[in-house]
């Protein structure tokens, strides 16, 4: 797949600066020291308060391993996000949830349905009381 056929990722740049630097296990001082800036510059472009220059944005790619145009628009190679384990409980607890809304649901429907054909029992007797008293 090329880039432009992505999803674009919608986060700011910044935002996808300090996810980078998160995934790759790197503080904004980190950052900072390997690139010879101040810390408050790193933090500025992670806040979207400014933007690294364009050899910056080179060495953030590759310090970072994502793509260049990943920083800026949000396609091609991005960083690999820590997955999130889950244990059969959880997924268990999930599914027990999802039963239970399901059922509610469906109660709520019935319900719902009940009450509409009253309203059109209501509605039709009341349409025949008014043509009677013509």
């Amino acid at each position: 797949m090329n880039i432009y056929e992505q999803t674009p990722d919608m986060d700011t740049m910044g935002g996808r600066l300090s996810r980078a630097r998160e995934a790759a296990g790197l503080t904004a001082k980190d950052i900072a020291w390997r690139l010879g800036v101040k810390m408050a510059t790193v933090n500025a472009w992670e806040r979207d308060r400014s933007q690294p220059a364009t050899h910056r944005l080179n060495m953030l790619s590759g310090l970072l391993s994502v793509s260049i145009s990943w920083l800026l628009h949000g396609v091609g190679t991005s960083p690999i996000e820590p997955v999130e384990r889950i244990s059969a409980d959880k997924v268990a607890g999930q599914l027990e949830k999802l039963t239970s809304l399901h059922e509610e649901t469906g109660e709520l429907i019935g319900r719902i349905s009940r009450e509409l054909g009253n309203l059109g029992r209501i509605n039709k007797s009341l349409l025949e009381e008014l043509t009677a008293g013509e």
